[in-house]
Parts: structure tokens; sequence; C-alpha cells
């Protein structure tokens, strides 16, 4: 069928050069998505991204860049922070178990290392120990 209305995903996906995505089908589809849900999947971008700034991935020292990992990681402690209230324990839990070892694994990698309470996040978790 021509006429037929393409999903907001297929119309973002697929929008080139000379058409635009279908911003209100996708205004919609946010609409519909509970301030939980959004929360927990920013906070995972941030984890993800953090991780490949540490060099956590497969590529490792290729994409490590720890000053950009302190920003990743000071902005989820942020997040977490300032979210405690609003998302369960269920969803806050593996959250600040990441965030911990992300913590971790920031002062593992750097060569001199921050003092307990100055690492990133630190500011929001506490001292963070191995």
């Amino acid at each position: 069928m021509s006429d037929a209305t393409p999903s907001s995903s297929d119309s973002a996906a697929s929008a080139g050069p000379e058409e635009s995505p279908d911003f209100d089908s996708m205004t919609r589809d946010i609409a519909e998505v509970p301030a939980v849900e959004v929360i927990v999947t920013v906070a995972v971008n941030l984890m993800s991204a953090a991780a490949v700034k540490l060099g956590l991935t497969e590529d490792g020292a290729e994409h490590q860049d720890l000053d950009e990992a302190r920003k990743l990681v000071h902005a989820l402690a942020g997040l977490m922070d300032a979210s405690t209230t609003e998302i369960s324990s269920f969803h806050a839990a593996p959250l600040r178990d990441g965030l911990k070892s992300l913590q971790l694994a920031f002062r593992e990698a750097s060569l001199v290392p921050d003092q307990p309470g100055q690492g990133p996040g630190e500011k929001y978790t506490g001292p963070v120990y191995g």
C-alpha cells in the first residue's frame, strides 16, 4: 500500500536529506513512554558511553578518554542522585551497581587516582572503595 503511514521509527530512519522525520508521530510515541523508562534508558546510555571511554570494550585503549569518561560518570551519578525518589529500587539497584563499577574502573584506569570522595560522581555517591 503506497498511502500507508510509516511508523515513527521507519520515518525517522528512512528520512533522507529532502525528507524530514515525522515529529508529530515521534512526539506521540514519546508521550506514551513512562518517565521511569526514559530515566533508565538515559542512564544505560550514559553507562555504555562511559564504559567505552574507560576502554572497557573489545577495542579497549583505542577509544579510551578518561576526561570524557569522568564527565559521563559524573553525569550518570547526578542523574541517579536526582532520580532516586522517582524510580523504584528494582530499577535503581542495578544502575547503582553499574555506576559503582564504572567509578572503580575509572580509579583503576587513572595514572594518578583521585582521593576517595574526589572521583567522578563521588560528590553524589560518596567515596567509592573497591
